[in-house]
């Protein structure tokens, strides 16, 4: 009995020692495993507060990217503006430049159809002077050929509205040189210097009528009156451009 005490007190002072050894290798695993979670949680933490801060980064961009295609779609807009004022400026200036050049057509138009007309009164200016001789009295006054006849001459007399026969031959030449130039029309004018406007009214119809009525020259060619002759008298032919007919031709070419 007395031998076994001692083994019993080394067995259990072996058990001892051995639980305080698996103990202070427990504290030291606990410990251990302490400080790998504190460092886990400090991970944590910096993760967190590096994910919080991308977070914030990722909106910040984000922000940027939303405002950046706002400026885009702006542009984009401003351009597609720019693009239609530009092009209905353009559609403008084309648009202004073919009524120019329509104007500039029209202004030609005209112009050629005045230096026709000025040709005209020269070419009837040189077939009066063939035809009614050196000696009639023949002008040229705002752009008319004008020819004056003394009454005596057509009528026999300063009051007479009928032609003589003689002076039909007189009144033919007239209706030679209307006929040689078909384009032009005529007025007839009875002077007076007594201010009776009557006769020499009847007296310019006198001529138009023999020119229609013998001698065919349409009546739409002819105009009458009587007027002041301001201390001349007598019948005064004035053959000039188809005023009327020259307003319509302008008139239908302005159209255009």
């Amino acid at each position: 009995m007395k031998r076994s005490l001692p083994l019993i007190f080394f067995f259990l002072l072996a058990s001892f020692s051995l639980h305080a050894q698996r103990k202070s290798d427990l504290i030291a695993e606990i410990d251990q495993l302490k400080s790998q979670v504190d460092s886990l949680n400090a991970e944590v933490f910096d993760a967190r507060k590096n994910e919080k801060v991308a977070q914030a980064k990722a909106e910040s961009f984000e922000s940027q990217v939303t405002e950046l295609q706002d400026a885009n779609n702006t542009l984009m807009q401003n351009l597609n503006s720019f693009a239609e004022v530009s092009n209905k400026n353009s559609n403008i200036v084309n648009s202004a430049m073919e009524s120019l050049e329509a104007k500039e057509r029209q202004l030609k138009f005209i112009k050629d159809a005045i230096s026709s007309n000025d040709s005209t009164t020269i070419v009837v200016l040189t077939n009066a002077k063939q035809t009614l001789g050196e000696n009639a009295k023949i002008g040229v006054s705002e752009g008319s050929v004008t020819i004056l006849s003394k009454l005596e001459a057509l009528f026999g007399k300063d009051t007479g509205t009928t032609i003589t026969a003689e002076s039909e031959a007189w009144v033919e030449k007239i209706a030679n040189i209307l006929k040689a130039n078909p384009n032009t029309a005529v007025t007839i004018e009875g002077l007076s210097m007594t201010g009776n406007l009557e006769i020499p009214a009847q007296q310019a119809m006198a001529v138009a009528t023999l020119l229609q009525s013998k001698f065919d020259i349409a009546p739409e060619r002819i105009m009458t009156l009587g007027r002041d002759g301001n201390l001349k008298e007598g019948v005064q032919i004035s053959i000039h451009p188809n005023y009327t007919g020259f307003y319509l031709m302008v008139r239908e070419n302005m159209k255009g």
